[in-house]
């Protein structure tokens, strides 16, 4: 995948295309003006940097995905990752956790996560 790098409103406009996809561009412009306060020409601005990125698509007016957002939040954590943590996962969890106390849940799933790993590995 691409390298994306968002700004956090690139990012948020980018959630509302995946939130409504595919959804005509006029639309799309409606719903900025009320989420993000934008007039039109700011949403077509924006939408248009993304299409040159290879995030979205515009074709006849229709505005889709041209990346999942699974799979962009993914990349995006896998860079943080490798960024700030030199690519060790132990070390990003470490660190996390010793800033927000995980629940039983949290704890319980994450162990699920890693035992269907191992049994797929």
């Amino acid at each position: 995948m691409k390298d994306f790098e968002l700004g956090a409103v690139q990012e948020r406009f980018a959630d509302i295309v995946w939130e409504h996809e595919p959804i005509a561009s006029g639309e799309l412009a409606k719903i900025c003006e009320v989420e993000l306060n934008w007039k039109r020409p700011t949403t077509y601005t924006v939408l248009r940097k993304l299409c040159e990125k290879g995030l979205l698509r515009n074709k006849d007016g229709i505005v889709t995905s041209l990346v999942p957002r699974e799979e962009f939040y993914s990349a995006k954590s896998e860079q943080i990752v490798e960024d700030s943590y030199r690519g060790s996962l132990p070390a990003f969890i470490a660190a996390f956790i010793s800033r927000k106390e995980l629940s039983r849940e949290e704890a319980d799933e994450i162990q699920k996560m890693i035992d269907a790993f191992r049994k797929e590995g």
